[in-house]
């Protein structure tokens, strides 16, 4: 059973990011939306805990772009509709909040 983890929060203001770190299984996913986007700042301790993650990441294109950040090559930009394809593909979500 997979599980679709959505963060939406700044990983600088609480220790949501760490947390769900400790838990997400193999086969899950996560989403960074809104403000979570800041997690893949470059030469930040997030970025660089996420990229040696080998974690299937994903971010909202829009909330990177508001934040003007670039998806890595290892992160998937994804628009709505695939938002909703990606919910639909895990067989829970767990929206961080």
């Amino acid at each position: 059973m997979s599980t679709l983890h959505m963060l939406s929060h700044s990983p600088f203001g609480d220790d949501r990011l760490t947390s769900c770190l400790r838990v997400i299984g193999a086969g899950d996913a996560l989403l960074l939306s809104g403000d979570a986007a800041y997690a893949l700042q470059p030469a930040t301790a997030p970025y660089t805990t996420l990229q040696a993650s080998g974690l299937r990441l994903y971010v909202l294109a829009e909330d990177a772009q508001a934040r003007s950040l670039q998806a890595p090559d290892w992160v998937t930009a994804i628009d709505y509709p695939a938002f909703v394809e990606l919910t639909i593909h895990h067989d829970k979500v767990n929206s961080w909040l």
